[in-house]
């Protein structure tokens, strides 16, 4: 073998083995991050292609100044060479991120489809004792047992609790899907007062005192009828807990850049492996608590709302024991 076939062999296995141990090195580095390989790929081979060289200009004896043009070849390539591993990196990294963002629609969609069959589930079952009820007072009506207008009224309140229902149902079946809605400026005391309002007559009913201890001065940019009913669903629950003669208190305050709205009760507290599970849609926990009154959707519809809002929802029970606090947080802006 001649000398410039001994020199190629020797250049050409150099830069094989750099390159290899490069790729070896890149794919280690990058198990986690591919956009590190696509940044180290060019510049891998820009460094096997010079050790190559090198070792084929010494292995042939190159004379000084062609050895110095191969130099400067080879640092000339070399920004080219980050460029190009840059501006692949950047794009990995788009493509990473929009990979990311149609995995998490993907996961959220499944989630979202899961709820509704859970929730296919609940409609049958929990509609079913409504329905039920309706009919056993219209064939105790129409067999000449019961009081007409006794029955009258029992059918009606059957009715209003499997509207509130599929109201809940539809509100929760909207949030799910891609809401367009329209924000509103609305100072907090408003949108409170508004909340309180609607649920005043029902707190009466119930024989809760409803009681607004403290509300900040700041402004919301919400969906108002959304967030409304989000507070409106967390008081309802509130009173719905507490036992006659007790009392819910709403107070909302101002941390930074957020207002919290608290809502206390008196419901006796909530064991500690429950508050976790909440805000799931249709999750009632202990029937004795539930009253079955309800699906289960209120926490789930003002979670969701919250969520949508950039803000969270937060459950824990009082220090004292004697009940628990709902936090819903919503982000403010600057007052003009």
């Amino acid at each position: 073998m001649g000398p410039e076939a001994a020199a190629i062999v020797t250049s050409a296995s150099v830069t094989v083995g750099v390159a290899a141990a490069g790729a070896a090195l890149l794919a280690v580095a990058s198990r986690d991050r591919p956009a590190r390989a696509a940044l180290g790929a060019p510049i891998v081979v820009v460094a096997a292609l010079a050790a190559g060289i090198a070792v084929a200009t010494r292995s042939m004896l190159v004379a000084e100044d062609d050895y110095r043009t191969v130099l400067f070849i080879v640092l000339a390539g070399s920004p080219m060479a980050i460029l190009i591993g840059v501006l692949i990196a950047r794009r990995v990294q788009a493509m990473e991120r929009h990979a990311a963002r149609e995995r998490a629609a993907r996961e959220r969609d499944a989630a979202v489809e899961a709820s509704r069959r859970e929730t296919i589930t609940w409609v049958t079952h929990d509609l079913r004792t409504p329905l039920s009820g309706i009919r056993l007072v219209a064939e105790s009506i129409h067999e000449g047992v019961a009081d007409p207008a006794t029955g009258t009224s029992s059918i009606m309140r059957e009715v209003d609790r499997m509207s509130e229902m599929v109201d809940d149902i539809a509100e929760l079946s909207r949030l799910h899907g891609h809401v367009t809605r329209e924000l509103t400026r609305v100072a907090v005391e408003d949108m409170l007062s508004d909340a309180v309002a609607a649920i005043s007559p029902f707190a009466q009913a119930e024989g809760v005192t409803l009681g607004v201890d403290d509300v900040c001065h700041a402004d919301l940019q919400v969906d108002l009828p959304a967030a409304t009913r989000a507070i409106t669903n967390i008081l309802r629950n509130a009173v719905q807990h507490t036992p006659a003669g007790g009392s819910v208190e709403l107070v909302a305050t101002q941390q930074g850049n957020a207002v919290q709205v608290a809502v206390r009760d008196e419901c006796g507290g909530i064991p500690a492996a429950d508050l976790p599970r909440l805000v799931e849609p249709g999750w009632q926990g202990d029937a004795a608590r539930t009253g079955g009154r309800g699906m289960g959707l209120g926490l789930a519809i003002a979670d969701e709302v919250v969520r949508a809002h950039g803000g969270a929802v937060a459950v824990a029970n009082a220090p004292d024991g004697r009940g628990c606090e709902v936090v819903l947080t919503f982000p403010v802006i600057t007052r003009m």
